[in-house]
């Protein structure tokens, strides 16, 4: 069953000529991919004439740079696709994987465009890119509470979506509204209900994929197997996911928020303390997160800042009473909290104001146009106060005039999953999650490579008091630091194990398995994407 509109004939007809036309082979070059693309359907000539972007069209640098998300891949020295297509349904994708492969093209699949490393939109290799930008429907079911989102839509036009349908109904995903769903759930993408509902991918009852061999699958005719490896196996390594379907969550009507802002000069150092045994500790309708930087005080000094940002599934009546007797260091104000629908806090995790419209949900302009590198850590023991102030003495570096730390708590529902219901498998153990970000506004290759050293020193520094052995990280902050694969696809088992391990524990090597038997030669790759096995004929 097709759940979105699309050309019936077309698609009878492309499948007709797949069947009878011979097998061509093409040398990897643009023209051949795209003569190959036309030879294969009469079907994909308007394909080709309105959604093919070569280096030769005026639209294709708009196109590609329309969705990078880290100016630091806009140079000219990026790998950029030797084509651009922005399909608009699936039934076009099929033809799309089969040219690749005969002209010797890798494919790169972008939603939103927000891999950390850009390795949606830029390779080595000489590939295609699909981008999946039109893409974009979403369509709700309000009896069973479910939602069928093409793979190319933004978070914030899902939420936008289930705004205009229920002030009731929500999906557990994050705060930023420009992700693409597809790889937002791909990485095992989370938000501010991950305590009450877990990751988003946990919530996705079915999906549609096309494989390697340009099969159009749903959960059913993939088999759970492949089912599993999607939902938080990383993007880019079984194929191309064109759809999910969404079970979506009850959550009240009237929820609370507060943010409250404390430097070191009012006593920041002890509250980021207590926030680690209070926070992953709370009941699962309350999530109190933070975010650490740099700011600049009134005398033009610099300062470190926590901002408490909390979101809880209630009144303020209720919610004050339970941070007075959790967390009364923090002194929260009944000022300090506003009551909100879903969607109004969602905008204020999304760096809006909750009374802004929810036209806002819906645009594709990022947030900052900074460049950054990023990382990320799973602490399992509290950090000690010592281990804080050697912190704040790196904030005070030239370098780390913009760095940012999201600490994100567990606990909740995200404790109760086992490690192995879905690949991501950071659960019980861990008391939060930390992104490491660090933002730059001078231009030129020499600052960013002074900064992301940086940002290594950083990481390095903290060493001793995260996840070991391995070092937990998070496939959704993809740090290429931490491992990467061969160029040509021949990556180790061993190899791979380097990045796999960290970002997918014991579930790595069941990844590899299903990408051995979905993708057996290895086609859908990049620089992290899951290796197939290497077998070794006996003699």
């Amino acid at each position: 069953m097709n759940y979105f509109p699309n050309n019936i004939s077309s698609l009878l007809l492309t499948l007709l000529v797949i069947s009878l036309s011979p097998l061509l082979v093409y040398p990897h070059s643009h023209e051949d991919f795209v003569a190959c693309l036309s030879h294969r359907s009469a079907a994909n000539q308007d394909l080709v004439s309105t959604n093919v972007y070569t280096p030769i069209n005026s639209s294709y640098t708009p196109t590609l740079q329309f969705s990078i998300r880290n100016p630091r891949f806009r140079s000219s020295a990026t790998a950029n696709p030797q084509v651009i297509i922005t399909p608009v349904n699936e039934t076009q994708i099929p033809d799309i994987v089969h040219c690749a492969k005969y002209t010797g093209l890798q494919i790169r699949t972008r939603g939103g465009g927000h891999d950390y490393e850009g390795v949606s939109y830029q390779s080595p290799i000489p590939f295609v890119m699909v981008d999946l930008i039109k893409m974009r429907e979403i369509v709700i079911n309000r009896e069973e509470e479910t939602a069928w989102v093409q793979a190319g839509a933004t978070l914030g036009e899902l939420y936008y979506r289930i705004s205009q349908t229920s002030r009731t109904l929500a999906f557990p995903a994050g705060g930023c509204f420009t992700v693409g769903v597809g790889g937002h759930i791909s990485g095992g993408g989370y938000g501010a209900l991950i305590r009450k509902f877990g990751i988003a991918a946990e919530h996705v009852v079915d999906a549609r994929i096309i494989d390697v061999n340009g099969r159009i699958l749903d959960r059913k005719s993939m088999g759970e197997e492949l089912f599993w490896a999607i939902r938080g196996g990383g993007g880019g390594s079984f194929g191309i996911v064109s759809a999910w379907k969404m079970q979506l969550v009850r959550v009240p009507e009237t929820l609370t928020i507060f943010t409250v802002n404390r430097t070191l000069e009012q006593n920041l150092t002890q509250l980021v303390h207590r926030w680690q045994y209070v926070a992953p500790n709370l009941p699962n309708d309350l999530f109190v997160a933070m975010v650490i930087r740099n700011v600049n005080t009134t005398g033009g000094n610099r300062t470190v800042q926590a901002t408490f940002i909390s979101l809880f599934l209630g009144g303020v009546d209720n919610l004050l009473p339970l941070l007075a007797d959790r967390f009364p260091e923090l002194g929260v104000r009944r000022e300090d909290c506003t009551e909100v629908t879903w969607v109004q806090a969602a905008m204020v995790f999304g760096n809006r104001m909750p009374n802004a419209s929810t036209e806002v949900l819906r645009t594709r302009a990022p947030y900052t146009n900074n460049p950054f590198k990023a990382k990320s850590d799973y602490i399992q023991e509290p950090i000690p106060v010592h281990g804080f102030e050697g912190l704040w003495k790196l904030f005070g570096e030239k370098e780390a005039k913009f760095v940012e730390l999201n600490w994100a708590p567990y606990g909740g529902r995200m404790w109760e999953v086992p490690a192995n219901a879905l690949p991501f498998p950071h659960r019980r153990g861990n008391l939060y999650k930390i992104l490491h970000l660090l933002y730059w506004d001078e231009p030129g290759r020499e600052a960013s490579e002074r900064h992301v050293n940086w940002m290594r020193k950083m990481y390095a520094y903290l060493e001793p008091f995260v996840s070991k052995n391995p070092r937990g990280a998070y496939i959704n902050y993809r740090d290429l630091d931490i491992g990467v694969n061969n160029n040509e696809g021949n990556t180790s088992y061993a190899q791979a194990s380097e990045w796999g391990l960290k970002y997918f524990k014991t579930n790595f090597k069941r990844l590899v398995r299903i990408k051995t038997m979905a993708d057996p030669t290895n086609f859908f790759r990049h620089e992290q994407s899951i290796p197939t096995l290497r077998w070794k004929r006996n003699h």
